[in-house]
């Protein structure tokens, strides 16, 4: 015979699961199931829940409703609360308490619109209801409607002075919508300083000869941008992104702030110093400063080759078609401007003319 020690002992039900198995017995349920119809033990129950008076059927379902809402299950309570409003009450305070209750469970579910539809009938109920006056503004605060939950606070304030809840949420509107307010502020005064920085790029690519060519869809690969050289006194002195083309080795370089003032020898110097090793690319060693040329090419298909003492501003110059003669201009597309660099002599001489015999020049 097995020792009593072998016996296991029965293990304690989580409180959770013994809550479960009360919604299958039909005295506890919180809603009924598809077959109720042909139970007797429930339709019996469903009709002893309206044996009374609309008022007393309605303050039972509140009662039900508010012991739910003690245990937070809010929906469970909603539904309580929801039954007790359709009883039709007659007692004014009794539908006020209700539609109340049912607003708070919908706070807490963050259905605001529900919330301020049950407070608003609630006060067509008792224009002096400081709950529904409360409940409404924590909504309209939750929605960031500060101006309308200041205007509720000091409507319910007017009959109920020294209710300290609704003055705590007054201030607390207050000061959400200063905050609200300032970030407005500074969002419309960043839009504004966009608008004028790009009006004054604008302006300046017209007087420098940039054409602008948008990309069909409008959107920009490049995550630099033209922009004014923050550096300059006068403010004036653009900042240009600037492709280097190696058409030889079908690769390039992007040199992400070109200010327009700076010869390009500085830049090349930079990139292919004479002292330096080569570029992975450059099998033959021939990128090295004093052995380059650099080219653009305009808006007309012009060729323009650029002397490296030039700067930016020099090109713009050069680019700057003849009187009478449609405009012409380096072309700015996805933000860049775009320059060819070779070396001289042959390869030079080779590239020019197979742009000639592609493009038309």
């Amino acid at each position: 015979m097995a020792s009593s020690s072998d016996t296991p002992l029965p293990q304690p039900i989580p409180a959770e699961e013994r809550l479960a198995t009360f919604d299958s017995v039909p005295l506890f349920m919180k809603s009924l199931p598809e077959d109720a119809v042909d139970d007797p033990i429930v339709g019996a129950l469903q009709s002893l829940a309206f044996e009374g008076t609309p008022d007393e059927n309605a303050l039972n379902f509140k009662e039900q409703g508010n012991d739910y809402f003690k245990g937070k299950r809010y929906r469970e309570a909603l539904g309580f609360y929801t039954q007790g409003i359709d009883a039709k009450p007659s007692d004014t305070a009794l539908l006020e308490a209700l539609l109340c209750n049912r607003a708070a469970c919908n706070l807490e579910l963050k259905n605001y619109g529900a919330v301020l539809k049950d407070c608003s009938k609630a006060i067509l109920t008792n224009p002096r209801s400081s709950k529904a006056h409360y409940r409404s503004a924590q909504a309209l605060v939750a929605l960031e409607r500060f101006d309308e939950a200041i205007d509720c606070c000091d409507r319910c304030l007017e009959f109920d002075a020294e209710n300290k809840v609704v003055r705590a949420l007054r201030e607390k509107a207050s000061q959400q919508k200063i905050v609200k307010d300032r970030k407005e502020r500074e969002k419309q005064e960043r839009i504004r300083r966009e608008v004028e920085e790009k009006r004054r790029l604008r302006a300046a690519f017209k007087e420098r000869n940039v054409i602008v060519i948008p990309r069909p869809d409008g959107s920009s690969s490049n995550p630099y941008a033209p922009a004014f050289d923050p550096e300059d006194p006068k403010n004036n002195a653009l900042i240009v992104p600037v492709f280097f083309l190696y058409p030889q080795y079908a690769t390039s370089d992007i040199i992400s702030q070109f200010v327009e003032d700076t010869p390009f020898s500085a830049h090349l110097a930079t990139m292919f110093p004479p002292e330096a090793a080569p570029p992975e690319w450059d099998k033959n060693h021939e990128y090295v400063t004093d052995n380059l040329v650099v080219y653009a090419i305009t808006y007309r298909k012009r060729l323009l080759k650029v002397g490296k003492k030039m700067t930016l501003r020099d090109v713009f110059q050069a680019s700057k078609s003849k009187e009478k003669e449609p405009v012409d201009g380096l072309e700015l597309k996805d933000g860049c401007l775009t320059f060819v660099v070779l070396p001289k002599g042959d390869i030079e001489k080779k590239w020019i003319e197979d742009l000639k015999k592609t493009r038309g020049f």
